[in-house]
């Protein structure tokens, strides 16, 4: 079984499998290269070599084999649990790992250890994603929160659904932040030029944008950079690295939206989910988890500390 995607590529100049590669990211370059040479791909209805250079908003259709679903596999992974009763587990995710199994990273990931500690949560909410409420990116550390059973899984997912939880990040970023305190108010969506992007979308703009907000406070200048605590009020994809970045302040080590030689000896970047603020599903009332910074970030701050 194969499945049929379309796809507009507007990268004048680039060849097919890169642009191809950027657009969807989930299949590496060397996976369409060989799509293109087993006639899977056309361009403007007709088969083409890999090479071939892009003259923009080309019309591309490919026929894509069906992924195979694979066993999610238990891990003994060690968790660093920060609250646990019936119906949740509250875990501060190291940097580095990812939440659940995508291609690439079918084992290793939060929802392998999960099931490594508990079994019964395999088909809660029916999906491959077992008990996971939300995400942080690979390179986020800090709280996330996974549901143990269905009830409190629809009992948390409304409360994000709804924007009642109060999530509060810790972001260093490059440059003395001004104002210090302020809302980001820009939509996001996908970067038209760099599909496993996201870009800020301006107003009038053919791409499609979803509306993001993200408050910011000064918590610590130093002489180059700034602490600052960070709360989105929407949930989008990178919201807070993309929204930092655009008003003039990337988060130090985001090699992404940022500079690409970070400003500090940093192997990620530094944003940690500090707190999540939510109604437990047993009982309705307001807790707050709270994840300590990682050694890696208390370290770095410390080292500034004595330079300011």
């Amino acid at each position: 079984m194969k499945r049929q995607v379309e796809l507009i590529l507007d990268a004048p100049g680039e060849r097919l499998d890169k642009a191809l590669a950027q657009a969807m990211p989930e299949i590496s370059r060397s996976q369409w290269q060989q799509l293109i040479r087993d006639g899977l791909v056309m361009v403007g209805g007709a088969p083409v070599r890999a090479s071939l250079r892009l003259d923009g908003g080309e019309r591309v259709v490919a026929s894509l084999p069906e992924v195979a679903e694979t066993e999610l596999v238990a891990d003994d992974i060690p968790l660093d649990i920060l609250y646990e009763d019936a119906d949740l587990l509250a875990v501060n995710k190291p940097a580095g790992m990812v939440v659940h199994p995508a291609p690439g990273h079918s084992t290793g990931t939060l929802v392998n250890a999960v099931l490594g500690y508990c079994p019964d949560l395999e088909g809660v909410g029916g999906e491959r994603r077992p008990g996971i409420v939300h995400r942080l990116d690979r390179d986020t550390s800090g709280v996330i929160v996974v549901a143990k059973n269905d009830r409190a899984l629809r009992h948390l997912q409304k409360q994000f659904k709804r924007r009642s939880v109060q999530k509060v990040y810790l972001a260093l970023v490059d440059g003395l932040i001004q104002p210090q305190q302020a809302i980001i108010d820009a939509p996001l969506g996908r970067d038209p030029r760099y599909r496993q992007k996201m870009a800020v979308i301006p107003p009038g703009s053919s791409a499609r944008s979803r509306r993001a907000q993200t408050f910011y406070r000064l918590e610590r200048a130093y002489r180059q950079h700034s602490l600052v605590r960070v709360e989105p009020r929407t949930g989008r994809t990178h919201q807070i690295r993309v929204h930092l970045a655009f008003a003039g302040y990337p988060i130090v080590g985001d090699t992404i939206y940022g500079r690409r030689k970070p400003t500090l000896p940093l192997e990620r970047h530094f944003l940690h989910a500090a707190s999540l603020t939510f109604r437990r599903p047993g009982d309705d009332v307001e807790m707050t988890v709270e994840a300590p910074l990682p050694e890696d970030l208390a370290a770095l701050l410390a080292e500034l500390e004595q330079d300011v």
